[in-house]
């Protein structure tokens, strides 16, 4: 991995780290705009909580060193709940600008996956099967 690139990686992961950590702790504290949102978006409350805190988790995930098969499973939970909320403001016919933190969130989590060092990839031993 060439320097530039671990660079890139690291200011990625930092910032989806950041935006994770504040998206999550709103909605663990449920402000009335996120409730709000929910409620627009047909949800019910509680996954306010649930979400909050998977993001937390998702994030000691991805910043942890070692355990690249939970960071697998993190990255895959950020790009499910950005690209659900993508999906779901699309949906509901809500105003563009509201689309643009879920969308630098869902950049930033493929980025950061992409771009991840060798020592935090799941790697296989598993042969291709010769017909």
């Amino acid at each position: 991995m060439t320097k530039t690139a671990k660079i890139i990686y690291w200011i990625t992961t930092i910032w989806l780290a950041l935006g994770m950590v504040s998206t999550g702790i709103v909605q663990l504290l449920k402000t009335e705009e996120e409730v709000q949102s929910m409620n627009n978006l047909g949800y019910p409350i509680y996954l306010l909580s649930i979400l909050g805190i998977w993001k937390l988790l998702g994030v000691i995930a991805v910043l942890i060193p070692k355990s690249p098969l939970l960071k697998e499973w993190a990255y895959a939970g950020f790009f499910f709940a950005m690209s659900g909320a993508i999906i779901s403001h699309v949906a509901n016919g809500d105003n563009p600008s509201i689309l643009f933190g879920p969308i630098l969130l869902l950049v930033l989590t493929v980025l950061s996956w992409y771009l991840r060092p060798a020592s935090r990839k799941v790697i296989t031993n598993k042969q291709p099967e010769v017909a």
